[in-house]
């Protein structure tokens, strides 16, 4: 972990730091879009409203709150669409947990962008190198690791932040390991994205707490009874983490382009794929076969889902919705409505999702039966993109179909302006101001 602590702007690579860049256009689209949610209209009414603070800025919102409360809530927000990245060496999440701690953290510290993209990155790829020594082991007794790994990764980036030395910088991370949670039975309720925003504020909290001397345990991911153990992996290998000190993890993030759980995107790509090549009829279709890896069978089969949130995590409606043409990338698709429309219930109600051991979390198989014979595709959503400029053309029009509607497509051009830049502001405030709602 010492090479996360002493990582410097100077030491990212080219690539990592484009990619950080774009993880944080990404961030602030999905929290522009998320800030009008249910959710966080309350933890802004139970949380925000009570304290009268205005030191830290509510992306998406007017008020404003402490900057621990910025990072929940901004966390949560951020989430609470499920359509920001993911990593499968951390196995969850990375941005949503780390950004909104280092913004709210930024903010009141007056740091500029080199920092920010210095923090973030310290603190993703923690993050993710954890997760390549306990993140499946954690998934797989029930912990969402987006919640877990999050909170350690918040606590670093903040630290790094603030410089603090090797002692507080351990410190940090005891506080955060001691305190994270997360789990997997809350996907399809608000509890999910909650994971997020607590992870943020948790790991912030923890870095500021120990900037001002307050101790933990220096060894707790390794130690007995420590968080490792705790959490399903009693052995740590740590020269994986040397091995791992040699690369940029960030570089392997994975954007959305669906707005549903990143485990159904691999269906909703084959089912689309099918649809296109084969000019399917769904009144032809009597009956469809999505074949997944095992692993998804206790995160995102939710076999009939009522909400909109619950039809995230389900891969007979997802792949329904992208057998019947409509767009999985529109926040609206999701809703409690659709859900229940009788053509999306008729195309579920003939979805068999079986477990196929040969293949990876990333992938799917669909096979449909019409009277024209059986059809099938296949897809994998589990490799990164090798052209950071096509990748950057698509989330910036995501970008626009995220934040445009919240605070104008003259603002949003601003603040992706300024994203692109980021290394070059002495302050991040102008972003802050840029994601104010009309």
């Amino acid at each position: 972990m010492r090479g996360v602590r002493s990582l410097r702007y100077q030491d990212i690579a080219a690539p990592a730091l484009e990619t950080a860049r774009q993880c944080l256009l990404d961030v602030f689209g999905c929290t522009l879009a998320g800030a009008a949610d249910p959710l966080v209209d309350i933890l802004v009414a139970e949380v925000a409203a009570r304290e009268g603070a205005s030191e830290a800025s509510l992306i998406g919102r007017g008020e404003r709150c402490t900057c621990t409360t910025a990072a929940l809530i901004n966390g949560s927000a951020a989430h609470a669409l499920d359509f920001d990245d993911a990593h499968t060496t951390m196995v969850g999440h990375p941005s949503v947990p780390v950004l909104p701690a280092v913004l709210a953290l930024a903010e009141v510290e007056h740091a500029g962008g080199k920092r920010v993209l210095e923090a973030f990155v310290a603190g993703f790829e923690l993050e993710c190198r954890l997760g390549a020594l306990l993140g499946g082991a954690q998934y797989a007794a029930g912990f969402h690791v987006t919640g877990t790994l999050g909170t350690i990764g918040a606590a670093a980036a903040a630290a790094r932040l603030l410089d603090l030395d090797e002692t507080q910088w351990l410190d940090a991370i005891g506080l955060a390991a001691t305190q994270a949670a997360g789990l997997k039975a809350s996907f399809g309720t608000m509890a999910k994205p909650l994971h997020a925003g607590r992870a943020a504020a948790v790991g912030l909290q923890a870095a500021l707490l120990a900037r001002r001397g307050f101790s933990a345990q220096h060894a707790i991911i390794e130690i007995a009874q420590g968080f490792a153990s705790a959490h399903g992996s009693p052995d740590v290998v740590s020269q994986l983490l040397d091995e791992l000190e040699k690369r940029f993890l960030i570089r392997d993030t994975l954007f959305k382009y669906h707005a549903a759980c990143y485990l159904t995107h691999a269906a909703i790509e084959a089912a689309i794929e099918l649809r296109r090549a084969n000019a399917l009829d769904v009144a032809s279709i009597s009956a469809v076969e999505v074949r997944v890896s095992p692993v998804l069978l206790g995160v995102c089969n939710i076999q009939s889902p009522v909400t909109g949130l619950e039809g995230k995590f389900s891969l007979r409606a997802t792949a329904a919705l992208a057998l019947l043409g409509d767009d999985t990338s529109a926040l609206a698709t999701y809703s409690d409505a659709k859900m229940r429309e009788p053509a999306v219930v008729a195309v579920r109600d003939l979805v068999r999702v079986i477990a196929d051991p040969m293949l990876l979390p990333t992938q799917a198989r669909i096979s449909v039966e019409t009277h024209r014979g059986r059809f099938e595709a296949t897809a994998d959503t589990g490799v990164p993109a090798a052209d950071l400029t096509a990748q950057r053309t698509r989330l910036e029009a995501k970008f626009f179909t995220l934040s445009a509607p919240v605070i104008g497509a003259q603002r949003a051009e601003a603040l992706r302006a300024m994203v692109a830049a980021v290394a070059e502001m002495e302050t991040i405030t102008p972003l802050l101001e840029a994601a104010r709602p009309l």
